[in-house]
């Protein structure tokens, strides 16, 4: 009879052990937004800021609406201190490999001098050129080319 006690008492031991109190809202994971979003996501930055920035033909200079977009990035980079970001050049299929990937790097440059000058710090930054090798739209026409002359931001 004892032993079955002892079975009894460790059972409810056991359970015991196993509840644990709700942690404060404070202290669990950001909350997903309605749309499933977690702010300071990637998904975030894309859907409610912006992750790219487009350049016009043989240029890195930014445009207006290329700051913009920058501008965006820079107060959500605010809101979220501990997001590091990667902002990666990209350039159409026109020109050399090497010119491509020179020209992908200025852009990126750009975009992240942007991002310093405002204010986010240079350690959170990194770039890099992908040159022609990574195109977001596929064709060989001005409308293709325009999308892929690019600078985009991704979380790291």
């Amino acid at each position: 009879m004892s032993i079955k006690i002892l079975g009894a008492l460790a059972a409810v031991g056991l359970l015991a052990a196993c509840s644990t109190p709700t942690p404060a809202p404070s202290a669990m994971a950001p909350a997903a937004t309605p749309a499933g979003i977690v702010p300071g996501s990637e998904e975030d930055l894309v859907a409610n800021v912006g992750d790219r920035v487009f350049y016009d033909f043989n240029t890195s200079g930014l445009r207006a609406d290329a700051k913009a977009t920058l501008d965006k990035q820079v107060a959500w980079l605010g809101k979220y201190g501990s997001v590091n970001v990667q902002v990666a050049g990209n350039c159409d299929e026109r020109g050399t490999e090497e010119y491509n990937l020179a020209l992908g790097q200025r852009r990126a440059n750009a975009a992240a001098s942007y991002l310093k000058a405002k204010g986010v710090a240079a350690a959170r930054l990194t770039t890099i050129s992908y040159g022609k090798d990574r195109p977001t739209a596929q064709g060989s026409d001005e409308q293709a080319w325009a999308q892929n002359r690019n600078a985009i931001t991704s979380v790291h």
